[in-house]
């Protein structure tokens, strides 16, 4: 009986240390609803707003007819004409276009002559699931066209037969994907929670006072506070990214000096996150929490669940706050296509600004807690 009683009395103190908070209210009610709604809305196993990239050699009435089934899909966005291969070549690169459409220049004679015609299809084989759906899209328009050529030449074979490319990642193995992007959200996680406990864990011990205090400035603190957790991090996503390459045998295509150095930034820019979260919190439990609000809906926004481009047009703005979206670009660009320098320092551009940004932040409350 007694025991009972005192378990009823750690429970009713357990649930006034949590309602009794605001800040503990506020957590437990708002993060869900925030992300609930960004989970509604960025993740999507439909691949939608696709652009296209067509190279039609044949320009005749045929080609157009196909062409049209593309232009009058739900599922295709802009359809880009290209004028050569090195068009194509580039608008796959660039990520401006995820599917090409190479029609011979034969593909008129065939039709007519009731032989079969090649249709060249190429995809963006570095997003392997959205890769695998738009072949899916792709496959059915052109059979439907098929179906409707079969019924006015009255045939019973296939006139267009259908040849599949996947840039980047031939066999469109979901490995190489997965274990790329995973460097991303690893180097995510180790980097964000060591920089987020840095400043909580000071201030439950009640020790950061005393570094106010003391003949430090705020400049020399924020730098004591970066410097440990982004050598680490980066030194981590090294190791880890040697690993995938010598064990996991995914190739590795770019420079590996620019490689670091786009990971060196892109992990000053997470550390800068985890101190403005850190600056917040005056727990180290509420750091981690802070930690996991951040986090997943970063991860849902980079573009490893879903492309960015397929979520609403609000949280495509909203990803642009994300450093993870340019860090997951920059990461699979120099990894799997040997991205040029010029598209890489647009993208380190973003997580400079990021950087600077929250660590200004940091470093604001450092003064206002002083004061």
């Amino acid at each position: 009986m007694r025991a009972m009683t005192r378990i009823k009395a750690l429970i009713k103190k357990e649930f006034l240390a949590i309602f009794k908070d605001p800040q503990n209210r506020a957590i437990i009610l708002i993060p869900p609803i925030l992300q609930l709604v960004v989970f509604a809305h960025a993740i999507t196993l439909e691949v939608l707003n696709i652009d296209i990239s067509i190279l039609d050699y044949s320009k005749s009435y045929y080609s157009r007819e196909l062409i049209s089934k593309f232009q009058a899909s739900k599922w295709f966005r802009k359809i880009h004409f290209a004028n050569n291969l090195e068009d194509i070549k580039n608008s796959i690169n660039l990520k401006s276009s995820q599917m090409a459409l190479v029609i011979q220049n034969d593909f008129h004679k065939n039709i007519n002559s009731q032989k079969t015609s090649d249709i060249l299809v190429i995809l963006d084989g570095r997003q392997t699931n959205s890769a695998g759906i738009i072949s899916n899209y792709a496959n059915q328009i052109i059979a439907n066209y098929n179906f409707e050529l079969e019924k006015k030449f009255n045939i019973k074979k296939p006139n267009i037969n259908i040849i599949i490319r996947n840039w980047y990642n031939p066999n469109i193995d979901y490995k190489w994907f997965l274990t790329v992007s995973l460097i991303v959200l690893l180097s995510l996680s180790l980097g964000i929670i060591l920089s987020a406990l840095s400043i909580a864990r000071e201030r439950e011990l009640g020790t950061f006072n005393q570094l106010l205090v003391s003949p430090l400035n705020r400049d020399e603190i924020l730098i004591s506070k970066t410097i440990p957790p982004l050598l680490v991090a980066f030194f981590s996503t090294m190791i880890i990214t040697f690993i995938v390459s010598e064990f996991f045998k995914i190739p590795f295509s770019g420079s590996i000096f620019l490689y670091a150095l786009s990971t060196f930034i892109s992990m000053f820019s997470i550390i800068g996150v985890g101190l403005f979260i850190s600056s917040l919190s005056y727990t180290q439990q509420q750091a981690i929490l802070g930690v996991f609000v951040f986090q997943t809906p970063a991860v849902l926004l980079s573009g490893f669940v879903s492309p960015i481009e397929d979520m609403p047009l609000f949280f495509q703005y909203l990803s642009m706050l994300n450093p993870l979206r340019y860090y997951m670009l920059i990461n699979k660009g120099i990894y799997f296509k040997n991205m040029d320098f010029n598209t890489v320092f647009l993208n380190l551009i973003p997580l400079i600004l990021i950087a600077f940004l929250t660590l200004g932040v940091a470093r604001w409350s450092f003064k206002r807690q002083a004061d």
